[in-house]
């Protein structure tokens, strides 16, 4: 074998885990970059202020709910295929909405970047496990992902708040699609094709209900902002979510076609364990960035650019606490790992549960924003690998897209909760900041028991699909 022979796969992995690594940090990045420009947006395409909170709950909602959908198209069609269908819608629709005259434009726009992310994401994640299936390679690779994924998140703020301010809002939705694009030329050289991983007819009818289910679930907990929790609305339409989930799993149980997940995949301890943890920590942190951002706008005056460059060491936190969980991974085990990073994040939270009227960034901001990132950081790699690592290749985009969906899910039932939570608080708007970021603490604490109780010790192999 020739020395370009040899170095050919690593060139190939290394180009795989870059448009990985770009597909991440771009969906995580559309679910924040648009925050700080939401006023701006409203003035500008006359959005009513129920109707502006559109802009986020549109990609949230597709993007949620249809990513278990978009894992299963992966292992079906291929991960390459799906992959770059999902990055050319993503960046069309990006362009898009950079274009919108009136709101339902940006918002149909918002919604078909969602459908976008949800077969990119999944896909992408499926391929990575499938490139670096076991070994230091794995741990690194999945210490790249985690870094980027939580730093589009973090990063997301600082460039929207840049953006709108300097160069406007439409900004905003016009840079995701160069990032598509590079993700695309990535994707299409690093990629090797593959075939699809198994034959058979799929469940459609699961595939609508658990699509429906999960995004009638989100849209119900997202309107309480309008509706209270206990109004008619509310609870019809969580009642309804419930039905149809009810419904998805019976059909999973007893279709005589594929299932878009197999059963017995959720009764994997792994599987179950980390999807478990996941959804609480998309709770708590989306929960952050919402209290956070208001904290340092409508408290301490802070201007959207300046507020973005706040959240800066928040994202590098990220980054420290993801290169640390690639040295510590060699020596612990990923659920240990998770457990270290989920005290350590709520600690962070319990910190900010101290956020005071009269306070300032250094005083009330930079440390706790220091000590949660780490620890996010710390649990994200760990937890991907956990809840991927025992799976059948098969299987690998539809476990994939169910983690992605947990940390969705969690995110918008966290920041609805929480945030009722919050504004229910008697005393000033602080008062509640405080008591949504301290209950966030509260959710970080039974995320660690789960982690310690109900993940394995170690990932174990990928059982035969023997049955259901």
């Amino acid at each position: 074998m020739t020395k370009t022979e040899s170095t050919a796969p690593a060139v190939r992995a290394g180009l795989t885990l870059a448009a990985v690594a770009v597909v991440q940090f771009t969906v995580s990045l559309d679910l924040s970059v648009v925050n700080v420009g939401l006023p701006r947006i409203a003035a500008a395409l006359g959005f009513t202020a129920v109707g502006l909170t559109w802009v986020i709950h549109a990609y949230a909602l597709t993007f949620g709910g249809l990513l278990l959908l978009g894992g299963k198209l992966a292992d079906r069609h291929g991960r390459r295929r799906v992959l770059l269908t999902g990055l050319a819608v993503f960046g069309i629709a990006s362009l898009a909405g950079g274009f919108a005259q009136d709101p339902g434009q940006l918002v149909a726009a918002r919604a078909v970047q969602g459908i976008g992310a949800a077969a990119a994401a999944p896909a992408a994640l499926a391929l990575l496990t499938s490139t670096f299936p076991a070994g230091p390679e794995r741990v690194r690779a999945f210490g790249v992902w985690s870094a980027t994924n939580a730093a589009g998140g973090a990063l997301g703020v600082l460039i929207g708040g840049v953006l709108t301010e300097y160069a406007g809002w439409r900004w905003v939705m016009f840079v995701s699609a160069p990032m598509a694009a590079v993700a695309l030329v990535l994707a299409r050289r690093g990629v090797a094709a593959d075939e699809p991983a198994r034959d058979g007819r799929p469940d459609v009818l699961g595939a609508v209900l658990a699509t429906a289910g999960m995004t009638t679930l989100v849209f119900g907990v997202v309107r309480t902002d309008q509706h209270g929790w206990a109004s008619p609305v509310t609870l019809v339409t969580l009642a309804l979510a419930v039905a149809l989930l009810a419904a998805f799993v019976h059909i999973e149980r007893t279709t005589a076609r594929d299932p878009l997940v197999r059963p017995g995949l959720l009764a994997n301890r792994a599987v179950a364990g980390a999807n478990l943890y996941n959804l609480l920590l998309g709770a708590a942190m989306a929960s952050a960035f919402y209290f956070v951002s208001l904290y340092l706008q409508q408290v301490l005056g802070t201007g959207p650019a300046a507020a973005g460059v706040q959240f800066l060491p928040f994202a590098l936190g990220v980054v420290a606490g993801s290169v640390l969980a690639v040295k510590l991974g060699h020596r612990f085990a990923p659920r240990t790992l998770m457990a270290g990073g989920g005290v350590l994040t709520a600690a962070g939270f319990a910190w900010f549960g101290f956020l005071s009227a009269d306070g300032s960034f250094l005083a009330d901001v930079l440390g706790p924003s220091i000590v949660t990132s780490v620890g996010f950081g710390l649990c994200l790699g760990p937890v991907v690998s956990m809840a991927t690592g025992g799976v059948a290749a098969g299987e690998a985009g539809t476990a994939s897209g169910l983690l992605n969906s947990s940390r969705q899910i969690g995110a918008s039932l966290g920041l609805a909760a929480l945030g009722t939570a919050a504004h229910s608080r008697s005393g000033t708007p602080v008062d509640g900041y405080a008591f949504g970021l301290a209950l966030g603490a509260g959710l970080l604490v039974v995320a660690v028991l789960i982690a310690l109780t109900l993940v394995p010790a170690r990932v174990s192999a990928p059982a035969a699909r023997a049955g259901r």
